[in-house]
């Protein structure tokens, strides 16, 4: 009987020993599921607090989404003229096709520059517009990106802020600070946490990005993240960051400014593309960005709601052309018709980018797909995740009037 029992102890303890090599590996991110487009399960929607002055509304807004674990609560920045932001509290999701029926949400913070006046110093240089691009608590405090919107001599450095959570006491603002060295065009905008599973993996615990703003060349052809520790700013210049994808004038992988969407064609960018938002949900390896697609043929001209006279020269102009946009009057990028978009890829190309098995822009989407909202918008202002509920927020721009919806899905 001794043999046998040793021979049991002995299998015992192998076995013990091979689990506990097997558990760690299957325990790593890289074997995660990738979300695919009915992972994406919508929730319901609410509105936000109505219009009283268009300095203390989100008419025109409802960019730069940042999710607050600590109140389940969002920042996000209103009028666009103004780039205020606020703090609102979620209330109960409804589903329905039906604006009344929406729940309201309620401020917790009211509108303020979280900079206190320092947002033009991202490039006192540049005359042009500032805007905030994203909002991301780390740590209890609020960190936020800023962007030159048309930065035509492509002298943005410094981008980003860190202050409390809270607008008082004021004076507590730092920055603007240098991410990275490549440019500030391709980190100033959208931010989001990287899980805590792929953390160590990404040697960082946040990402931030930007793309397709005015003077293409200073930024990404397409969607661009970076990781960074926020708790580096104003300990160190530059702020490391590490690439994971971005898309530079050299090396426009996935399409061109003056192409047209075709993702069948591999073209999975145009100048008609905007990116706003970003997450990474918990327990997958996909990389989700949020934005609008013009999917119906790149056009640059004056945008014109008659047909007959798409392609036909402007009266008085130099080389100028309508391009038929009901939707957009103006001179600029066209693609009409457009669509709420999701661009997703696989965190384990994002790795090989880290570890230096591939360049930023070798990387491509595993899928786009068209986001399904109610309210006819396509235009996306931002997005959001809670990592302990695996909901996804997405400011649906111009859903509600002049004002934003706030549509919410629930990752896998």
């Amino acid at each position: 009987m001794q043999p046998i029992r040793t021979l049991a102890v002995f299998l015992a303890f192998s076995i013990a020993c091979l689990l506990s090599h097997i558990k760690p590996v299957l325990a790593q991110p890289t074997t995660s599921p990738l979300i695919q487009q009915s992972g994406l399960v919508y929730l319901g929607a609410f509105k936000l607090p109505p219009w009283t002055s268009d300095a203390t509304s989100f008419s025109y807004g409802g960019t730069a989404l940042g999710y607050n674990p600590a109140r389940n609560s969002l920042f996000l920045v209103g009028h666009d003229q103004y780039q205020r932001t606020a703090e609102v509290a979620i209330p109960p999701l409804v589903q329905s096709t039906s604006l009344n029926a929406l729940g309201t949400a309620t401020f917790l913070q009211p509108f303020t520059d979280v900079t206190e006046g320092k947002l033009p110093s991202i490039n006192p240089s540049d005359p042009n517009a500032k805007k905030i691009g994203g909002h991301l608590i780390y740590n209890g405090q609020l960190y936020v990106s800023g962007y030159s919107y048309y930065d035509g001599a492509g002298t943005q450095v410094l981008s980003h802020f860190v202050r409390p959570v809270s607008w008082t006491p004021t004076g507590q603002v730092q920055g603007p600070y240098q991410i990275g060295t490549l440019g500030a065009g391709f980190v100033s905008g959208y931010m989001t946490p990287i899980p805590p599973e792929w953390q160590s993996t990404f040697g960082g615990p946040a990402l931030t990005g930007n793309c397709c703003l005015p003077i293409i060349s200073r930024t990404s052809y397409g969607p661009a993240a970076f990781v960074f520790d926020p708790a580096a700013l104003g300990r160190t210049t530059p702020v490391p960051d590490t690439p994971l994808v971005y898309y530079p004038s050299s090396h426009p992988t996935i399409g061109t400014w003056g192409g047209s969407w075709n993702p069948s064609g591999g073209i999975f960018w145009d100048g008609s593309t905007v990116i706003r938002g970003l997450v990474f949900p918990s327990h997958s390896r996909s990389v989700l960005f949020f934005g609008t697609q013009g999917v119906g043929g790149f056009c640059y001209g004056q945008g014109t709601s008659d047909p007959t006279l798409a392609g036909q020269p402007v009266p008085g102009s130099s080389g100028v052309i309508y391009c038929y946009d009901p939707d957009n009057p103006y001179k600029g990028t066209h693609g009409y018709p457009y669509v709420a978009m999701v661009w997703a890829y696989d965190a384990t190309d994002l790795l090989a980018v880290k570890q230096g098995q591939k360049q930023p822009w070798d990387v491509k989407p595993y899928a786009t797909w068209t986001l399904p909202l109610p309210f006819t918008s396509p235009q996306i202002g931002g997005a959001a995740y809670d990592p302990a509920t695996g909901k996804v927020y997405v400011s649906q721009q111009f859903g509600n009037g002049t004002d934003p919806v706030i549509q919410v899905f629930q990752a896998p």
